[in-house]
């Protein structure tokens, strides 16, 4: 698997490019030169589960991994999260992504580090990201109409209708929502940077004795802990 010497917190996190995912597995996929890990973390919010698609995988003398670097790991990604997506839309998505949507998840992922690290800092937003997810949160714009019995009607609730034609713009809107409901919310209060070192995650605080994004990153820092403690 290629990396490259720069740290994944670098400009656009360029890693592992032109490799085309064929295969889903189990937190691997296998791709045109060999398999390739998945983001070790889910569950989070969907900004945050943007942020993760940048990780170092095997630990602190691990290598850095881009899980979105072409158009069918998008792909990919967007199959696995569909859950968290509206249905309409998801539904709507069959087309393959394109370099263009690829480009624009990768814009709004780059805004959101940025804005995230900003938050746990306590760090005033800039205006370049925050201009960059303003404006991807435009595409998530949406009304019920009442439909004409081919979608439900006033039988089933209203019809939902989007002002983006384009179905995985919906949904980079959509992300780029959750993003700005988590960064200025009361949740903000509890986005955190896991403190393992090597680790470039983030997550939300769920309780009160969470300190890492995974207990892998906990185990890590607490053999690291014990190792120094044994030579002192």
């Amino acid at each position: 698997m290629g990396q490259l010497a720069h740290h994944p917190l670098g400009e656009e996190h360029g890693i592992i490019v032109g490799e085309r995912a064929t295969r889903f597995g189990e937190g691997a996929v296998e791709t045109e030169s060999g398999t390739k890990p998945r983001p070790p973390l889910s569950g989070e919010p969907l900004a945050l589960e943007l942020v993760n698609t940048t990780f170092v995988h095997g630990g602190l003398r691990g290598g850095p991994v881009d899980a979105l670097t072409t158009p069918a790991e998008l792909d990919l990604w967007l199959k696995e999260h569909a859950e968290a997506f509206p249905r309409e839309p998801v539904r709507r998505a069959d087309a393959p992504a394109t370099a263009s949507h690829l480009a624009g998840f990768r814009r709004l992922r780059e805004a959101l580090r940025e804005l995230s690290r900003a938050c746990v800092a306590q760090e005033p937003y800039g205006g370049r990201p925050v201009a960059v997810v303003n404006r991807a949160a435009r595409l998530a714009v949406s009304w019920p109409e009442i439909g004409d019995g081919s979608e439900g009607g006033a039988a089933d609730g209203p019809v939902v209708r989007w002002a983006e034609p384009d179905p995985l713009m919906v949904l980079l809107g959509s992300v780029a929502v959750s993003g700005v409901e988590l960064l200025t919310g009361p949740g903000r209060r509890d986005v955190r940077a896991c403190a393992a070192p090597g680790c470039v995650l983030y997550f939300v605080k769920s309780h009160r004795r969470r300190e890492w994004c995974t207990p892998a990153c906990g185990n890590r820092v607490r053999v690291a802990r014990h190792n120094r403690q044994r030579r002192s």
